[in-house]
């Protein structure tokens, strides 16, 4: 069961996680928000 949490956690990541959010203008505007509220975690 383990196994499988980790494949979702992984896919995940690639699909929401920081990498994917500084690579689009959208995806910084987000990030530029939470960073503005002073998230302890701005993505995934």
């Amino acid at each position: 069961m383990e196994k499988f949490r980790k494949l979702k956690k992984a896919k995940r990541a690639r699909k929401h996680g920081f990498l994917q959010r500084t690579k689009t203008r959208s995806g910084k505007k987000i990030l530029k928000r939470r960073k503005a509220v002073k998230r302890k975690k701005l993505t995934v």
